[in-house]
């Protein structure tokens, strides 16, 4: 096979790399149609970047081979599927010819592992190292760090992407080693993760290939070992607090043929849609853990979505007065989102508000807001609208 068949052979395990992927929906279905058509010749996903862009980005494999028995795993050792690897050279080639046939402007590249974590990250890395340097590469580059990665090897990583990420996969030592028998949470996956901020904090920013250093990112699987919701959260917010990751990807549980958990049931995917909307009002609503809802199994709740539980506990008695509210307030209202709140919060300075039409003129839902506000010290009138917000 040539490089770009190679790269076509890896479709079928990309899925389980969430990476930056975004759903289209709606006004985008031109947008889906083009993306399917992509996907069906190389593995292909629209990207939500870091800076909001929006980008055609291919998701790909230094080699398919591993030496490592994941359970859950579609290329794990041993199992019969077929393989292929690149060198360094043949992926830097075939991702610029991507580039310049406008099909990927941006690559999530990850790998299988082959002689250690340290060798294969070497591969990774002189892949990112020929684009930038002897291609001159301008797009976006997600640099996948494997478990037990140098210092040294980070760090350079650091230089040559605009993201670096590893998957810890499980939210503890218990759950990982159910996963991944062969990998150890703290040395070989929460120690990289530490080192990736470290290595922010204690360098400057100059050093990198843009000026400023990468964000960094984690993975889990869903459903497959008997983690909580609970348990992935407190993970996902030690991390940020500690480590500075920009987000957590939730990647739900899928048996695979062939595999020790090949006959397990696949997860819930309200699971994983409940556990992001969980994670986005912890990193950019300003809720903590201890205001999130969780059953005494330590589970979210699949019929509810977590800011309208929240509300439903803490508003329907003590609605907020749109008025009056300060940022913070108005972001945990349901229907308002950070970018909502600074507009009300602006136009006060031209009048009250009085009447639930004018909050949609902003943008708010006033299906999901409207049983949560005061309006001028009064509840609002709803009629709902004909069509759907």
């Amino acid at each position: 096979m040539d490089a770009l068949e190679k790269i076509k052979s890896f479709s079928i395990y990309m899925d389980y790399e969430a990476a930056e992927e975004v759903r289209l929906t709606g006004s985008s279905a031109a947008q889906v149609k083009e993306l399917e058509h992509l996907k069906a010749r190389f593995p292909v996903a629209q990207a939500c970047l870091p800076n909001g862009q929006t980008i055609p980005l291919l998701k790909t494999m230094q080699t398919s081979a591993c030496e490592n028995n994941c359970n859950y795993c579609c290329f794990r050792s041993g199992r019969d599927t077929r393989r292929a690897s690149l060198m360094p050279d043949e992926m830097a080639e075939a991702v610029v010819k991507l580039s310049d046939a406008g099909i990927a402007k941006g690559v999530f590249l990850s790998s299988g592992i082959v002689n250690g974590g340290v060798t294969t990250q070497d591969r990774i890395i002189a892949t990112a190292e020929i684009l930038r340097h002897r291609y001159h590469y301008p797009h976006y580059i997600h640099l996948k760090i494997m478990p037990g990665a140098e210092k040294d090897q980070i760090f350079r990583a650091m230089q040559l992407a605009d993201r670096v990420s590893i998957n810890l996969e499980g939210p503890n030592e218990t759950s990982l080693s159910r996963l991944a028998p062969r990998k150890t949470f703290l040395d070989q996956l929460l120690t990289p993760l530490r080192l990736i901020e470290q290595i922010r904090q204690s360098n400057p920013a100059r050093l990198a290939w843009k000026g400023t250093w990468p964000s960094s990112c984690t993975q889990f699987v869903v459903g497959a070992v008997g983690e909580t919701d609970l348990d992935l959260l407190q993970t996902t917010e030690q991390l940020r607090s500690h480590f500075k990751i920009a987000r957590a990807y939730f990647s739900n549980f899928a048996p695979v043929r062939d595999t020790p958990f090949e006959n397990l049931p696949p997860a819930n995917a309200w699971r994983m849609n409940r556990l992001y909307q969980a994670f986005y009002l912890l990193r950019d609503y300003q809720f903590n853990l201890e205001e999130i809802q969780f059953s005494p199994t330590g589970h979210l709740d699949l019929q509810k979505d977590p800011k309208l539980a929240w509300a439903e506990q803490h508003l329907k008695v003590h609605p907020i007065e749109i008025n009056r509210a300060d940022y913070e307030e108005l972001i945990k209202i349901p229907g308002i989102g950070p970018q909502i709140a600074q507009k009300i919060i602006l136009s006060r300075r031209y009048g009250k508000i009085r009447d639930i039409s004018d909050l949609r003129k902003f943008g708010v839902s006033t299906r999901r807001a409207a049983n949560f506000i005061l309006l001028d010290g009064h509840q609002p009138a709803y009629q709902p609208a004909l069509f759907n917000e």
